[in-house]
């Protein structure tokens, strides 16, 4: 059986698991615990107390988080004529219609977030075995579905840290919160808006206890639990 090596274990040492943290202090013990030797991601991982089998409880959203995600995201529009047009002069790194489509059909994927406009979709729609399964597939819920007009506000807010979230199939979020290089800062802030973001996108139908468990991890390193009492308090910062 494999096991972790030492440097995650000597992460692991200075990990309390019979402590709940609070959020200042996961943040503050979390830049101990990035051993990579690569800038690492930080990841907030939420075990939700909702009935994923009911269409009425899953949790879904988009954040804008205050420091951005620390990732430089390619940006693929599905447009045609004025629509990419404005696409491309807001900066998008792939924009196109037929051919475009044709391209994913044939296995292009260099790129980490579509976006659609509305006239579009009924063609799109036919890569969703593709798009779909790599969580890629523009859709109205994650707001990736916009008139040309708004695309320059999209694709400015993907830029700058747009992130969306939802439950897994077996009712868990795992989402990015920020960077190891970041400063305590600027992970407290975004980790207070993500949380914020999920408390606001309950679904009315949900019963019992929102919120079951919560942990930040790095990468490769080990799962820092916060005090949900404390994390639920707390608010925004930016």
């Amino acid at each position: 059986m494999n096991k972790h090596g030492k440097k995650y274990a000597a992460a692991a040492q200075l990990v309390d698991r019979d402590k709940l943290y609070t959020p200042k202090e996961a943040v503050e013990l979390i830049k101990k615990t990035a051993f990579g030797k690569f800038n690492e991601t930080i990841e907030l991982h939420l075990k939700m107390g909702v009935d994923v089998k009911q269409a009425d409880q899953m949790v879904r959203g988009v954040t804008l988080l205050p420091h951005g995600t620390g990732k430089t995201v390619r940006i693929a529009v599905f447009a045609d004529g004025e629509g990419a047009r404005i696409a491309t002069e807001a900066g998008a790194d792939v924009v196109g219609g037929d051919d475009f489509i044709k391209e994913v059909e044939g296995g292009r994927l260099d790129f980490d977030i579509t976006v659609a406009v509305p006239q579009m979709m009924a063609k799109v729609g036919r890569l969703g075995k593709i798009l779909g399964t790599r969580g890629l597939m523009p859709s109205p819920k994650a707001g990736t579905i916009v008139p040309p007009e708004q695309l320059p506000r999209l694709i400015k807010e993907l830029r700058m840290g747009r992130v969306e979230f939802r439950t897994d199939k077996t009712a868990n979020i795992h989402t990015i919160v920020g960077k190891a290089n970041f400063s305590q800062e600027q992970l407290l802030e975004n980790l207070m808006a993500m949380i914020d973001a999920i408390m606001r996108a309950k679904p009315t139908a949900a019963k019992g206890q929102y919120i079951k468990k919560m942990v930040v991890a790095t990468t490769m390193g080990p799962g820092i639990r916060l005090d949900l009492s404390e994390a639920l308090a707390a608010k925004p910062t930016a």
